[in-house]
């Protein structure tokens, strides 16, 4: 049977296993194109080869045998293509979700590194020029817990009106802004269609510092300290919150030193 296979060498290319090919064969999911009348031995052709592997990607969508085999039963083409394609999308969302829980992971690890080498909790200051940034303030949250980090972005989508949402776009960043003795949490805007109601935090070079929870009183105290002797006040402190592992997170506090000419914050 030159055009056909056998079933462990079809198993093997669909990436199933030789029992899994029995199993569906037995339910009338996908029976082989041949079999041998005195053997009994299973032959399986390309199209079952396709028909096997499209299985097993639906089976990674987290579909049921029934479900599968219900769409691949429907004698119109145009409804196995729409169910297709919309499996397809799931797929990349399920990807998109994924590559996010990997970017999440690999801060945490690249923190518990940092530890495992015996990094100081407060770094030394330093100065970073930052460009304009546009941030949107919370209405409501004032400082991070992990109920309102997790899916941070979706409460400052939730405070604008739902037809003009579209025109907003956050950068994966969470911060709380501090002026005039209120705090209040931030999300760094990538696209608004005007500044009405935004926040300014004007281009220029800030002096910063990393720090851990337990120790940002301790480096707030030294940034300002160190500021001060560069002749800057204190008009606004900037926290960027880094998440460094499942159940914690990290600041960087930013005072601004001198903005370039020119800009100014609101």
């Amino acid at each position: 049977m030159k055009n056909y296979f056998s079933i462990s060498e079809a198993a093997k290319m669909a990436g199933m296993t030789s029992e899994t090919l029995r199993h569906y064969d037995r339910i009338g999911l996908a029976k082989p194109s041949g079999r041998d009348e005195w053997t009994g031995y299973r032959y399986y052709s390309k199209e079952d080869i396709i028909r096997l592997s499209t299985i097993q990607a639906l089976r990674y969508m987290d579909l049921s045998l029934a479900e599968i085999k219900r769409v691949l039963q429907l004698g119109n083409l145009e409804e196995v293509v729409a169910f297709l394609r919309q499996a397809e999308q799931q797929a990349n969302d399920k990807i998109a979700k994924l590559q996010y829980a990997k970017k999440k992971i690999r801060a945490a690890r690249s923190d518990y590194e940092k530890k495992l080498h015996g990094m100081t909790e407060i770094a030394e200051t330093t100065k970073i020029h930052f460009p304009e940034r546009v941030i949107l303030l919370s209405d409501t949250l004032e400082y991070p817990t992990l109920d309102n980090l997790w899916n941070y972005l979706s409460h400052f989508y939730d405070q604008i009106d739902e037809s003009d949402r579209d025109d907003y776009a956050f950068e994966d960043l969470a911060g709380i802004y501090t002026k005039d003795g209120r705090s209040r949490l931030f999300a760094v805007c990538l696209r608004y269609p005007d500044r009405d109601g935004l926040t300014v935090l004007p281009a220029g070079t800030y002096l910063c510092a990393d720090c851990t929870e337990d120790g940002r009183e301790q480096a707030l105290s030294r940034l300002k300290r160190a500021a001060a002797q560069r002749g800057a006040h204190m008009d606004f402190l900037v926290q960027t919150i880094v998440v460094t592992g499942i159940l914690q997170w990290n600041y960087q506090l930013q005072i601004l030193l001198k903005p370039d000419a020119g800009r100014s914050g609101k």
